[in-house]
């Protein structure tokens, strides 16, 4: 199977299986997710630029572990998600996506890092609804947005830009996605960024 093919039905997988888990968690979503409307699609200056090192951060984790980016240098190749924040429509859609595609992560010897402003019992219980996510689920609480504040991605509102940071072993940023925040960003762009890093 070439790796187009393999890319259309990771696509088309990740669309199917969003959707049904969209289905599966309707009922407790229900009435808990706040409609944010349309937004300024893009609302910050990016601090970083591709080919500079990635702000090192250290956050807490649902899992009630601190978890350091640094950590990582040296043995996985790093995927930040910056969503705005739980309980909004796009972004509960977005994360239980990445369940689908966990084996490409693991082909590009990728950890995946969800960072959101929220508190950590919010995150909890919100993640909670989604089932099992198979990387960290990090708090930017407080200092309140400090580490999307580091990386540019934080909106004058306090919530963070939808984003994606592909950091590679040696800690440099190889490439940014700073998305519209109505918009969950094409799989497609990350899986190509992932293949690079092979």
């Amino acid at each position: 199977m070439t790796k187009t093919a393999a890319l259309i039905i990771l696509v088309l997988a990740f669309a199917l299986g969003t959707s049904a888990l969209a289905q599966t968690h309707s009922e407790a979503y229900k009435d808990n997710l706040f409609s944010t409307g349309e937004l300024k699609p893009v609302d910050s200056v990016l601090k970083v630029k591709v080919g500079d090192r990635a702000p090192d951060f250290t956050l807490p984790s649902i899992a009630g572990q601190m978890v350091a980016l640094g950590h990582y240098r040296g043995k996985k190749n790093v995927v930040l998600s910056f969503v705005p924040a739980a309980w909004t429509p796009v972004c509960s859609d977005q994360w239980p996506g990445y369940n689908i595609v966990k084996d490409l992560f693991d082909a590009s010897d990728a950890i995946l890092l969800g960072i959101t402003v929220d508190n950590i019992p919010t995150l909890y219980a919100w993640t909670n609804q989604m089932g099992h996510l198979w990387f960290p689920v990090l708090s930017d609480f407080y200092p309140h947005g400090k580490v999307a504040e580091a990386y540019g991605v934080l909106r004058s509102d306090g919530t963070a830009e939808r984003a994606l940071f592909v950091i590679d072993k040696k800690g440099g940023i190889r490439w940014i996605d700073v998305h519209d925040i109505n918009k969950r960003p094409p799989l497609e762009s990350l899986v190509r960024e992932l293949e690079k890093l092979k």
